[in-house]
């Protein structure tokens, strides 16, 4: 039989064996937990560090968005402003070239000469001059109808100069911005449909628009410099 001292021997192994599993234990947990905490910590480290640099990336790409965006309004703008330059530039020439026109009529030869190629370029009934080119229409209104007549291998057609409704007069300063003819005709049925348009004005702004393309690329040089 043990007697109490075996007894007391025994229970304190039992009692050092019981502590040390549990220090050990204690130490397992301990060490579990704190490379657990670690994991953690670096994936969260890990997870911010991604969000700073996402954010930061968004952030280079809205600058680069921005500056992109601006550029490109400043280039527009920098368009429609050479657009406008250029604008102004042709109907700087087409005025320029419309008091050119005046110039024509004061020739009486070669305008009298422009009346009766105008003249027979189409067949029409009634013709319509400004009033103070009357006497200078009629004076070569039979040889435009024989030249037609000639031209087309038909009689000659049968044209009468409007005496109740005129051409505006010439552009003056006092009417800028009223109705205004540099001269020559409008040629019209008899229903008063008009045939065709054979005025200065109507002839320049022809040739103006057809010309404005080249215009613009000559232009272009003098905008740029």
């Amino acid at each position: 039989m043990m007697n109490d001292g075996d007894v007391a021997r025994q229970l304190k192994q039992m009692t050092d064996f019981i502590r040390q599993e549990a220090v050990e234990k204690a130490a397992e947990i301990e060490a579990a937990a704190a490379e657990e905490f670690q994991i953690e910590k670096l994936q969260l480290v890990e997870a911010e560090k991604k969000r700073i640099r996402l954010e930061f990336e968004r952030n280079e790409k809205q600058g680069d968005i921005k500056k992109k965006i601006e550029y490109s309004k400043q280039l527009n703008a920098s368009r429609l402003e050479v657009l406008q330059a250029q604008d102004d530039l042709a109907m700087s020439m087409l005025e320029a070239a419309g008091k050119e026109l005046l110039y024509i009529t004061r020739d009486h030869h070669v305008y009298k000469n422009l009346l009766r190629i105008f003249i027979v370029q189409e067949p029409a009934v009634i013709l319509r001059c400004r009033k103070e080119d009357r006497e200078l229409v009629e004076s070569v209104l039979e040889s435009a109808k024989n030249e037609y007549a000639d031209k087309a291998n038909v009689y000659p057609p049968e044209i009468v100069v409007d005496r109740n409704v005129y051409l505006p007069p010439a552009p003056s300063h006092y009417e800028a911005h009223g109705p205004s003819c540099s001269g020559g005709v409008v040629l019209a049925s008899r229903d008063g449909k008009i045939v065709c348009e054979n005025t200065l004005d109507a002839r320049l702004e022809v040739v103006f628009r057809k010309k404005l393309p080249e215009i613009r690329r000559s232009l272009l040089g003098q905008v740029a410099a």
